[in-house]
């Protein structure tokens, strides 16, 4: 193991440890079938519970400013390993400093040696 490896790999450890102080529960929404009826519905299926992760809220205010004032927007990202995947319209929820919200995405993640950074939307429904 170089050098590097073992700086990642200390960085990353010290990210879990200390950084992630929420969990989140990852559900997709997919088509089962019964076996018994053979009818296929959706149903809201968990593929990932209780993995350590952290929120970041950035506060965004735009440029363009009214008479009144600025817009001021709030962004929620997610910090989580990078070792999982979550696919895009999943719903993730995430308890951190005891609140529960539920969230989705749809972009790309920026995945990175020590973690992943995944840009969150409030969940709304199922599309």
């Amino acid at each position: 193991m170089t050098a590097v490896e073992k700086a990642r790999k200390a960085a990353r450890k010290a990210i879990e440890k200390y950084h992630y102080d929420g969990t989140c529960t990852v559900t997709e929404h997919k088509k089962v079938m019964d076996e018994s009826t053979k009818i296929t519905s959706f149903q809201d299926v968990v593929v990932l519970e209780n993995q350590p992760c952290h929120l970041v809220f950035k506060t965004v205010t735009s440029a363009a400013q009214s008479e009144s004032a600025a817009a001021v927007e709030q962004t929620t990202e997610l910090i989580i390993s990078p070792d999982v995947t979550i696919r895009p319209g999943s719903k993730i929820t995430v308890t951190q400093e005891g609140v529960t919200t539920d969230y989705t995405y749809s972009g790309v993640p920026a995945v990175y040696a020590t973690h992943q950074q995944i840009i969150l939307e409030l969940f709304g429904e199922w599309s």
